[in-house]
């Protein structure tokens, strides 16, 4: 298979795997749609690494097989495109992109569904759509602008420019820039950690996140105001502030 999901410690790892830069062809994408949403529904999932191997992250679309499509077959694909990726985006888990080498066109814009992004010392990114006469068209002009700012989006976009980590770091593409084969532990480590979190809580934060984002601050609020009160009733929240108060804080275990 082209895509994959291993799970180890409470971490659900969706591996690319098609050689030799994970091109995200149909069928892959279709995979990574549906390995998403098992992600989601696992409960021994606890938390997600995106990853494509040591040598390359994914370099984009296949272009052999859109070259082949026309107008009428990609009115029909583009909504499935877009949908593959947004179910990664809407895991509702915390969610890294370990990112070794390129990470370009849907390959960013695969980085992009993550919450945090961690990069290799070798890693390119960038939107380069542009070039072939196109833009990008699985959230790219979206996910890149909320990210980044508009700005720097179309900085990249327009000109379709490669940008190597450190300057992914500077403009906020990534958050952490470290060796290249030290991507995956890392990455690992990260969710790991937040595996051992309060999985409800995790999930109220990143929806209130990703919603207040996406409208207007007194709808975000209102989302924001639900979830807290709504978490009053779990047993997660019981265990944390029992632990506060008896043990200080930062000992709660909520496996």
């Amino acid at each position: 298979m082209t895509v994959s999901l291993e799970v180890a410690e409470g971490v659900g790892t969706i591996r690319l795997d098609r050689p030799p830069m994970n091109a995200l062809d149909i069928a892959t994408q279709d995979r990574l749609k549906e390995l998403a949403e098992e992600a989601a529904r696992r409960e021994d999932v606890r938390a997600v690494v995106l990853y494509g191997g040591e040598k390359v992250f994914a370099a984009g679309a296949d272009i052999k097989e859109m070259q082949a499509m026309d107008h009428t077959a990609m009115v029909l694909r583009s909504r499935a495109l877009q949908d593959s990726f947004t179910a990664v985006a809407r895991i509702p888990k915390p969610v890294v992109a370990a990112v070794t080498g390129y990470a370009l066109g849907g390959g960013c814009e695969l980085a992009l569904c993550a919450d945090f992004r961690i990069a290799g010392e070798n890693a390119k990114l960038g939107q380069p759509e542009i070039l072939l006469g196109l833009i990008p068209g699985a959230g790219g002009t979206q996910r890149l602008a909320r990210l980044v700012g508009p700005s720097k989006a179309k900085d990249l976009i327009f000109t379709g420019r490669m940008v190597k980590a450190e300057e992914a770091r500077e403009i906020g593409l990534v958050d952490r820039v470290v060796p290249a084969d030290e991507v995956y532990a890392q990455a690992h480590a990260w969710a790991a950690k937040l595996a051992q979190g309060p999985a409800l809580a995790l999930r109220a934060a990143k929806e209130s996140i990703d919603t207040g984002l996406e409208t207007d601050i007194d709808t975000g609020l209102a989302v924001e105001r639900n979830w807290f009160a709504g978490l009053f009733a779990t047993e997660d929240r019981e265990r944390g502030m029992r632990s506060f108060v008896e043990e200080g804080p930062g000992k709660a275990k909520f496996l």
